[in-house]
């Protein structure tokens, strides 16, 4: 991994996937509020790069290293980003059971209209009963196995998204270290270079 990243990357990236899990449990599992999820992609990808550099000490490069590093740790964190978000939306798609508002039934076991069936059939009932039938004939969705395409191929894009996001935000917060820290590693080798006479006057009038 040397040959192409450091070491301090490879620990972002471990980092990473715990950020990951922690955000995903937070505002899809304990509070389920799905916008602040994607919202916190770009910065989960701005610490990370940074990270990764900042651990590495890469302040003074080279870039191509500061690119492969935030690269892998953002790679690593928006795939596990990514991940969590597919494996959540298929498990409360194909266990939806659509009760409270189907599949209920009275003090003696019968069924209470309407009903649906576990999974796709019920998510699809949900969103009609939300009043989306209109907006859905507009684009073709008619049935569950229409519906069932659709919803998939968003949660897919949305996927994508958030992989873009934080690897492009790794990006960035490695771009940062780079530049923001470069003056202080040149000044480090300069001092490391100079004369013991210079390095010791410098001390001193610190």
């Amino acid at each position: 991994m040397n040959r192409f990243i450091d070491h301090g990357a490879v620990t972002a990236g471990w980092v990473g996937i715990g950020m990951a899990v922690t955000i995903a449990a937070s505002f899809l599992l304990i509070i389920p509020i799905e916008p602040i999820y994607w919202y916190l992609a770009l910065p989960a990808g701005l610490l990370i790069g940074y990270y990764a550099n900042a651990r590495s000490g890469r302040a003074g490069g080279p870039w191509r290293r500061i690119v492969a590093n935030s690269l892998y740790a953002g790679i690593v964190t928006g795939l596990t980003y990514a991940a969590f978000l597919l494996v959540i939306k298929l498990i409360f798609f194909y266990a939806d059971t659509g009760y409270p508002d189907f599949n209920r039934v009275d003090k003696t076991g019968a069924a209470i209209p309407p009903t649906c069936q576990t999974g796709a059939d019920c998510v699809y009932n949900r969103y009609l009963k939300a009043g989306q039938g209109s907006a859905f004939e507009a684009i073709g969705i008619t049935d569950a196995e229409t519906f069932t395409a659709f919803y998939w191929n968003q949660q897919l894009s949305t996927a994508g998204l958030m992989i873009v996001l934080t690897t492009g935000g790794a990006l960035i917060g490695g771009v940062a270290v780079g530049f923001t820290n470069r003056k202080r590693a040149a000044d480090a080798a300069a001092d490391a270079t100079a004369p013991a006479y210079l390095r010791q006057s410098k001390r001193a009038g610190d």
